[in-house]
């Protein structure tokens, strides 16, 4: 039988399931519609359509959005904050910041956890770490009697200065854990033993509300699949772009929290690299949202301070994308000065587009690419049909008040969609000085095809390039991770005070703990990688920036020689003779995995073959005209088709309009030329 690996992603409209078959380094796909009331039976449905025998499978790679659903639908299990005496509020008060400066209206939402379920305790640590006073044992205990009269399944535990010594915290968690079993304890310096405690606290805050919820479909996710016969660790994605077993999320849940949006960021990372490209954006539009991701000089952007909704910030590496409400499912609508709008509201997987016909009503950009051609009426293989009238009907809610036609009123729907999607990819280009028509746009997603070259054209990027299989690119993903940890510790000093013995010994406890983490999760020590980093900045400053440490000697001097260079290059200078002050030190410990070694063809330059039909499609250079329609599955590799075309799969449809060009590489992507002509 053969050897497979399998690859899930959750999204807000399918589910979707890439399998890669080891022996014959082939790959095939499947996508189930989600179920938002509970994700797992998306994913076993997948697995049952995919004809998996979980018998055969060698590594089963997991990306969900349970964690940033239950973020953004605030649907937690009873849960209680433990503090020092006095900071009560500090979740509530935050740090002064707004999303938006100019609205005077607009508020951040609450904190996780309501006021009612804050509780304080008598502590004291100072910031050096000597205890300024000793904490209040029979206050603990007396606590632990209103936590448990309260039916509390969750405890974040926060004190101040708790990441220098971690002593109050620990016998806070030893007291209740006596006193409460069973009950779910996380503390803040466990999670985040950083400086800056409104950071801290809020990211314990959303780890402890999460544990619950996230190892509860975890676990039962982890039986189903046992039961089924899979024998090997569940690996499920992480925001920082790599994988954590079961045991680890058990302890770190709040790191799901932007789970699947990673994967479609390495998926774009790895196809950009595979066709020659070290600078690409990514393009991920699917039924709810569209994913940017930025690759620069081969690299992902990666951000430590984060948030699913402004105001509560998690503070762990995490891939750095900007997401905006348009995707397939994203509603068209009038607003009161009678402009129209795209989003960010969608029918997600529940009502659905009105062409679904499961009760949605509102126009779509499902239902306006349908009605001008360039869907068909079928989605998934078959799994979803689409009706043509419904969307017709939809269309007229938009067409009618704008005294539009409908072509024209879909064609406006698509096209203020492409401006909304230009608009971001701006934000995460132009906006940081880099230039997007020197980079290759990768567009993916159930969606993301059929808007990629218009998108492209918008911005005047010359080539887009569309993955094999854009549909399932981001569960594709999850097969090009590693089992990968990042810890850190507070290190304040001068770095002329610093000998390089001494920065040696500082990240001795750091990579002693990542080596033991790796070891519970079954990484043989051949397979173990330890990447140092520090964070630093020029005496005076307030933010850090941080570095790699090279391997090799004088790692100090090195490191400070890249602080300088990367100075230059993030902020346009650098102060040569001005002391730098070492802020933090980290540690990112990879745990190796094996990776696809996908199939090559050499391409043969040749023509399309017969289109599979013709069809009446609608673009706003042509009107409507006569185009081709081609399975992508007769593609070769050196196939060249020239616009208007579509070409149809399983998981996606691609647009190639008028004046562009369509080119098959040897991996199957799709390149297509769009200032050519």
């Amino acid at each position: 039988m053969p050897r497979l690996r399998v690859a899930v992603d959750v999204g807000g409209t399918f589910t979707d399931v890439c399998i890669f078959d080891e022996d014959h380094q082939e790959v095939r796909v499947t996508k189930v519609p989600s179920t938002p009331d509970d994700p797992m039976r998306a994913v076993m449905s997948g697995v049952e359509r995919g004809k998996i025998d979980l018998e055969n499978v060698t590594l089963f790679s997991h990306g969900t959005t349970v964690a940033t659903n239950a973020l953004i639908t605030r649907r937690f299990p009873k849960a209680a904050l433990v503090t020092s005496r006095g900071f009560r509020d500090l979740i509530e008060t935050r740090d002064g910041t707004k999303e938006d400066l100019w609205d005077a209206y607009k508020d951040v939402s609450g904190p996780y956890i309501r006021r009612r379920d804050r509780f304080e305790v008598t502590e004291r640590i100072g910031y050096t770490g000597e205890v300024i006073t000793p904490l209040d044992e029979d206050e603990a205990r007396t606590l632990t009697g209103l936590l448990k009269a309260r039916g509390v399944e969750t405890i974040a535990i926060c004190f101040m200065n708790s990441y220098v010594n971690q002593k109050h915290e620990t016998r806070m968690r030893e007291i209740i854990e006596q006193e409460l079993p069973g009950v779910a304890v996380c503390t803040s310096a466990e999670i985040l033993p950083e400086i800056f405690e409104y950071d801290r606290f809020n990211t314990t805050v959303a780890n402890a509300v999460l544990a619950p919820l996230v190892m509860g479909y975890v676990n039962r996710l982890e039986e189903r699949l046992a039961d089924g016969g899979y024998t090997e660790d569940l690996l499920l994605l992480h925001s920082g772009g790599g994988s954590m077993t079961p045991r680890t999320v058990g302890q770190f849940p709040v790191r799901l929290a932007a789970s699947g949006i990673a994967a479609g960021a390495i998926a774009a990372k790895h196809v950009a690299n595979q066709c020659g490209y070290r600078n690409a954006i990514g393009l991920d539009m699917g039924g709810t949202s569209t994913d940017i991701s930025l690759v620069h000089d081969g690299e992902l952007r990666v951000t430590k301070q984060w948030q699913v909704e402004y105001g509560h910030p998690i503070i762990f590496p995490s891939i750095e994308v900007l997401t905006i409400g348009a995707g397939g499912g994203s509603l068209a609508w009038l607003d009161p000065a009678g402009s129209l709008r795209n989003g960010p509201q969608s029918a997600g997987a529940d009502p659905g587009p009105a062409c679904y016909d499961t009760g949605g009503q509102d126009p779509t950009n499902t239902d306006a690419n349908l009605f001008l051609g360039r869907l068909g009426t079928s989605l998934a293989g078959g799994a979803k049909q689409l009706d043509r009238n419904l969307s017709e009907q939809a269309l007229a809610q938009i067409a009618e008040p704008l005294g539009f036609s409908l072509e024209e009123a879909a064609g406006a729907i698509v096209e203020v969609a492409n401006a909304n999607m230009a608009d971001a990819v701006r934000l995460v280009s132009i906006r940081r000085g880099l230039d997007p028509r020197e980079f290759a746009l990768m567009a993916f997603g159930g969606a993301g095809a059929l808007h990629g070259a218009e998108v492209a054209r918008e911005l005047s990027i010359p080539i887009v390039i569309v993955p094999a299989n854009p549909g399932v690119t981001s569960a594709l993903g999850c097969l090009l991770v590693d089992v990968r940890h990042d810890l850190s510790a507070m290190y304040s000093k001068l770095s002329g005070d610093i000998t390089d013995d001494e920065f040696e010994r500082a990240y001795a406890g750091l990579e002693s703990e990542a080596l033991e983490r790796l070891a519970n999760e079954n990484v043989a020590p051949e397979n173990i990688v330890l990447q140092r980093s520090v964070s630093m900045r020029y005496i005076g400053q307030f933010r850090s920036l941080t570095v790699e440490v090279p391997p090799g000697p004088s790692p100090l001097a090195n490191g400070i020689a890249r602080f300088h260079e990367q100075h230059e290059q993030e902020f346009a200078f650098r102060r040569d003779d001005t002391p730098v002050e070492i802020y933090q030190i980290g540690v990112e410990a990879i745990g190796l995995t094996p990776k696809p070694d996908f199939a090559y063809q050499e391409p043969r330059p040749q023509g399309p073959p017969s289109p599979d039909e013709v069809r009446w499609v609608w673009f706003r250079t042509t009107a409507w005209v006569d185009t081709p329609v081609y399975n992508r599955d007769a593609l070769r590799a050196g196939t060249t088709i020239t616009g208007p075309a579509i070409i149809y799969q399983l998981d996606s449809t691609i647009v190639v309009p008028p004046d562009t060009r369509a080119v098959v590489d040897g991996y199957r992507n799709i390149h297509i030329h769009v200032q050519e002509y």
